[in-house]
């Protein structure tokens, strides 16, 4: 280990390893990446279900085999270091990171560019406030499949899951498959949250109950949760009297949320997006702090761990040539707007140059949508639609903005999604 790299990845989860991929190949000469648990791959250690790969390796692949096969992309390149048990505490604006270890005790490692991959974090109780008191058995999704997959406990005997994220609806196969009774899954929304793949195959598939338009109202039980009183909401999100039912159960799950684990991109003042809460980035990945790039679930939270990947190939290849120089000179910036029919895009900015490759925007609608058009426009001229035929909150959409369009632009780029 050296005291400085060209590029420092904070983060050593999937997106963090596609960025040293990425990097390396780029022509960076020294790649570190410090990972805060003590091994790598971050979250996929603990998805030993399978759905992962894809897209990014073109075949199916469980968690842990998805993050190993990362990490074998980079385990052997001699310009990529690894950190591990090590916890980065704060980046300074010359772009050192100041970091600790039980090994190395206190560090201090400049770096040419920073790449930001410390993924997300779970909500958990107290973000949602559910009235009752504070009994055992209220456990976030995460720290149970942690639970049921790592350590070799479960968390009950009858479950009853809160909110229909992806992570929510695996657990509950997962708690069926070892003899948990999964009474129901509520979501607050009027449409599920997670993919349409898991809500088929591991709802409906173990005759697991989805109740939208439902939340919790109480959680009953003062040492071990013995129930727990749950509501119809209207479209205002408040509970509709007399809707009322109870579940007699020993364990409540909830998936409400992730958000993006970004105290250190706080402290360095990188401007946010209020609604992704993760950092204002162009097509490079680059956030609005010189030198300091980001990308996967920190940016914005993902559905796939492949377009995580994805993102992250583009924020460690853009950091190389930052490090080295070599990034197109920015001529002039333009705002990228969610339209009708979209909640957010990534990235929030076009950093326009005098070379420009295809771009590629992350977008995720607003509400569900069947037989829609995106629509690609700017100052009033339609660069591009595309025909969609379910457009959901939960799923992703990935569209291509041709490089040669993106010469075209003289202001905002808006993207619209409509009927």
């Amino acid at each position: 280990m050296n005291n400085s790299y060209q590029v420092v990845i904070i983060g050593g989860g999937p997106a963090g390893l596609s960025a040293a991929h990425s990097a390396a190949e780029a022509g960076a000469k020294s790649v570190l990446v410090i990972e805060r648990d003590r091994e790598l791959g971050g979250i996929l250690q603990q998805c030993i279900h399978n759905g992962f790969g894809l897209k990014h390796f073109k075949e199916e692949l469980t968690g842990p085999a998805y993050a190993e096969r990362c990490y074998e992309a980079v385990k052997n390149l001699p310009n990529v270091d690894f950190l591990i048990d090590t916890m980065v505490i704060e980046i300074l604006p010359d772009k050192t990171v100041i970091a600790t270890s039980p090994l190395h005790g206190l560090l201090t490692i400049k770096a040419g560019a920073i790449v930001l991959a410390m993924g997300c974090r779970e909500r958990t109780r107290g973000a949602i406030r559910i009235p009752g008191e504070r009994p055992a058995g209220v456990f976030t999704a995460g720290a149970a499949q942690r639970m049921v997959n790592m350590e070799g406990f479960i968390p009950g005997k009858q479950a009853v899951i809160l909110g229909s994220g992806d992570i929510g609806l695996i657990m509950a196969r997962r708690l069926s498959l070892e003899g948990v009774k999964v009474l129901a899954c509520l979501e607050l929304a009027p449409y599920s949250g997670g993919l349409t793949r898991n809500i088929v195959q591991c709802l409906d598939d173990y005759d697991i109950p989805l109740y939208l338009s439902h939340t919790i109202a109480k959680i009953h039980g003062h040492d071990r949760v013995t129930g727990v009183t749950c509501t119809k909401v209207d479209e205002k999100f408040n509970p509709v009297p007399g809707s009322e039912f109870y579940l007699d159960c020993d364990t409540l799950l909830l998936s409400v949320g992730l958000i993006p684990e970004n105290e250190l991109s706080r402290k360095i003042n990188i401007p946010m997006d209020p609604l992704t809460c993760g950092p204002l980035v162009d097509q490079y990945r680059h956030t609005l702090v010189e030198g300091v790039f980001a990308a996967g679930n920190v940016v914005h939270v993902h559905d796939l761990a492949d377009f995580a990947s994805e993102e992250a190939e583009i924020a460690g290849r853009s950091a190389a040539l930052y490090a080295v120089g070599k990034l197109p000179a920015v001529r002039k910036s333009i705002e990228v707007k969610a339209g009708e029919g979209l909640r957010t895009i990534v990235p929030q900015r076009l950093s326009l140059s005098d070379t420009h490759q295809d771009v590629l925007l992350f977008i995720r609608p607003s509400a569900p949508l069947r037989d829609a058009r995106l629509s690609t426009s700017s100052d009033g001229h339609t660069l591009a639609t595309h025909p969609l035929p379910v457009a959901k909150p939960g799923e992703m959409i990935v569209s291509t903005l041709a490089a040669g369009k993106i010469n075209q632009l003289d202001s905002q780029l808006l993207l619209e999604l409509r009927k």
